[in-house]
């Protein structure tokens, strides 16, 4: 409705363009005679009625008034024609539904509650609440005399419900949509005796006063350190776009790779082993046991003989998508078609796979090999497009990936390890940014990363406060710094040439009045109380975003400049991110440059045999291969 009163104003408007045209014109000619210098002003008066009539311009005055509208106008005529059909729904609305509310919906709520029992009133009132008419309502609502219009009332209250329940200020239960979004936070006394403890472990102060003055200081202090190195930074440079000045960065330079390192990928290459793929997924069972991780549906110790063979036969089928008709041996008992189908239906459950994933994420982590790759503090995270051929609810379109069909993200995080700790596979092409968190705070291994690299796509202002705020570092690759915001608190500060694009002021209150509702969240999110893809959905809904989600915004713009600043100012941080990413990508590839993800020596196609040498069985490493045997 609100939107029809819109197109309406709008197209009555243009039907009147040509009078309003006329009127301006005539009000420009006598304009300009008070502008003219030259024109006394005892004459002035005279001067404007012999040029222009004191009736045309009255009635031209008249024309323009009637016809502008103010930059927040609320369509009211054109809405006025409908309070019939409103009246004809909203006694069941108010008096059906009961909605709750955060403090900043409680005006709305207690809008509402007025009006369900003062509809039927058709003169003026004075007792309805008044915090809920806003600025652009008032020459409508509130009367000369101190009452309300009933009619514009119920408008407005309205508009600001329909607002308050897309900024999740206003809820609604039962509803999905619509509920409360700090439903399952926590709260009472609970969150009074969890508060220290969360504060003291994510290294936040229980007022905001003392962690928002150490980030206004972190702030300052990395603006003048980046400033007063950027003469002796070859890399950025300012050009002006029009009059505005903008950051530009340059690319990385391409690292020519020395023909030792050539030499020795070649080399590595030909000394690698030449395996079957069942043997290798065999043997890395015999060195970890992450098999033992599957445990029967209903009788957990429950072990078939030779099951281990089972097991890897039907993890094959599911991650080549090959089925297990490829798999199937009448004549080995661990592969007949029977037993692959029970083991399938009775051991692979999302809690046994995540339990093998740290099995052998812990089992990479104890080699000193990996610990040189890194420390397992880094990880990157990223996304695979799927097509699926079938119809499924789980897929989503996307025509740039997917075409004219539907499909998948596989999701999935990788550290500095070259090992994967979590994956989520979402409907089409989901927002990165929606699901980055739940794949970090939902995994289970041992390695507990704190500093997260992406790719653009998972960039969110929203993202970079849960981040920081949870104790980790979001480290985005930035594709392109000149269009990236720099924001800053000290508007008087002297950052040099940095000066001319850190414009954008923080207001730290937006953030002040949240922090304790900001404490309730990230202490949720880290007690595994609240789903975190949920949380990321409710924060970022539409284009009205939640005070708490503006609060939160706001601290992270602190964070997102430290992050840009540094990025501009470190080129080994840029090739650092570079690095990690580019272990995603080869992982997503199954090649590097140089790292275990080599995979050309491993037989992946054909019908395959479920057995290990005898020397590999006990112990042994499989011996290298001699290049000159071919």
């Amino acid at each position: 409705m609100f939107s029809d009163a819109r197109k309406a104003d709008k197209k009555a408007r243009l039907r009147s363009l040509k009078d309003l045209d006329l009127a301006a014109a005539t009000l420009a000619g006598a304009c300009q005679l008070v502008l003219d210098t030259e024109v006394a002003d005892v004459d002035l008066r005279t001067r404007v009625f012999a040029t222009t009539p004191r009736e045309t311009l009255t009635h031209a005055l008249a024309a323009v008034t009637a016809l502008i509208r103010p930059a927040d106008d609320v369509y009211y005529r054109a809405l006025d024609a409908k309070y019939t059909l409103i009246r004809r729904f909203l006694p069941t609305l108010v008096e059906q539904l009961r909605f709750g509310a955060n403090v900043a919906g409680e005006p709305v709520v207690a809008a509402l509650a007025w009006l369900r029992t003062n509809l039927k009133r058709h003169q003026p009132d004075r007792a309805a609440p008044r915090a809920v008419v806003t600025k652009s309502w008032q020459p409508h609502v509130l009367l000369e005399e101190g009452a309300v219009d009933l009619r514009a009332y119920t408008f407005c209250v309205l508009e600001q419900l329909h607002t308050a329940l897309r900024r999740r200020e206003v809820f609604v239960a039962p509803s999905w949509r619509y509920a409360d979004p700090r439903a399952g936070l926590l709260t009472g006394a609970e969150w009074e005796a969890t508060r220290p403890v969360i504060c003291r472990t994510l290294g936040l102060s229980a007022s905001p006063e003392p962690t928002l003055t150490a980030m206004a200081a972190e702030l300052d202090r990395t603006y003048r350190a980046v400033a007063s190195r950027l003469p002796d930074n070859p890399a950025v440079r300012f050009e002006l776009t029009g009059d505005t000045p903008e950051l530009i960065l340059s690319p990385l330079e391409k690292l020519e790779e020395p023909a030792s390192l050539a030499a020795l990928r070649e080399r590595v290459a030909e000394l690698l082993p030449r395996v079957e793929l069942p043997e290798l997924l065999l043997e890395i069972a015999g060195r970890t046991g992450f098999t033992e991780a599957f445990t029967h549906l209903s009788e957990r110790t429950a072990r078939a003989a030779d099951l281990q063979v089972s097991l890897c036969a039907v993890l094959m089928a599911e991650a080549c998508n090959t089925g297990l008709e490829s798999l199937t041996r009448g004549d080995i008992p661990a592969l007949k078609r029977d037993r692959l189908s029970w083991v399938d239906q009775n051991y692979l459950r999302d809690e046994t796979l995540t339990a093998a994933n740290a099995t052998l994420v812990a089992a990479q982590s104890r080699l000193a090999l990996a610990n040189l790759w890194g420390g397992g503090e880094v990880a990157s995270a990223d996304g695979m497009r799927f097509v699926v051929a079938v119809r499924s609810v789980h897929a989503g379109p996307n025509p740039k990936y997917f075409g004219v069909g539907r499909g998948v993200t596989w999701y999935n995080l990788l550290s500095d390890q070259f090992s994967g700790l979590n994956d989520i596979t979402v409907p089409g092409t989901l927002r990165d940014s929606l699901i980055l968190l739940a794949v970090l705070l939902e995994q289970q291994t041992d390695l507990q990363p704190t500093e997260i690299m992406t790719d653009t796509g998972a960039y969110s202002d929203v993202v970079f406060g849960l981040f920081r705020l949870l104790g980790y570092r979001f480290s985005p690759r930035l594709a392109d710094v000149g269009g990236t915001r720099f924001w800053r608190l000290d508007q008087q500060a002297d950052y040099g040439p940095l000066n001319a694009v850190s414009a954008r002021h923080l207001s730290l209150q937006r953030i002040i009045p949240q922090w304790d509702d900001i404490l309730r969240l990230v202490g949720s999110l880290k007690l595994g109380r609240v789903p975190a893809a949920g949380i990321m959905r409710t924060l970022q809904v539409w284009e009205r975003p939640t005070r708490l989600a503006q609060a939160i915004a706001e601290f992270a713009r602190i964070d997102k400049t430290l992050h840009t600043l540094t990025y501009i100012d470190d080129e080994a941080k840029r090739r650092a991110t570079l690095t990690q990413l580019n272990r995603g990508e080869g992982r997503h590839s199954v090649a590097a440059r140089l790292s275990p993800l080599l995979h050309e020596h491993i037989n992946m196609l054909g019908r395959y045999s479920f057995s290990v040498p005898e020397a590999v069985a006990n112990g042994e490493l499989r011996p290298l291969r001699d290049p000159a045997e071919g």
